[in-house]
């Protein structure tokens, strides 16, 4: 647990995390775009809901996660994602 704290506290950069103020809500990640993403809802723990899109190349790897969102109802996730650059958008050429 003293690791962690330490770790948390001292060594990452956490307390200047661009995305700490929403990151139980959402986060995006557009440097992880690529032409063929995939898009899931999970349960992760006590029944919340998640939508996940993720960079298929990269195969479950580092940078394979696009964007994380609280729930599943679909007007907020798209009013996040158009957020995003529209040449980076542009690239998706497919999601499944």
């Amino acid at each position: 647990k003293k690791l962690q704290r330490q770790y948390k506290d001292y060594l990452s950069d956490f307390k200047n995390w661009k995305q700490k103020s929403h990151a139980k809500q959402w986060l995006v990640f557009p440097e992880n775009i690529g032409a063929h993403l995939s898009i899931d809802e999970t349960a992760l723990s006590k029944g919340e809901l998640y939508t996940i899109i993720t960079n298929k190349k990269a195969k479950g790897k580092v940078g394979s996660i696009v964007a994380i969102f609280a729930g599943t109802k679909v007007e907020p996730i798209i009013e996040l994602l158009l957020k995003i650059s529209a040449k980076k958008r542009a690239k998706v050429k497919e999601i499944t």
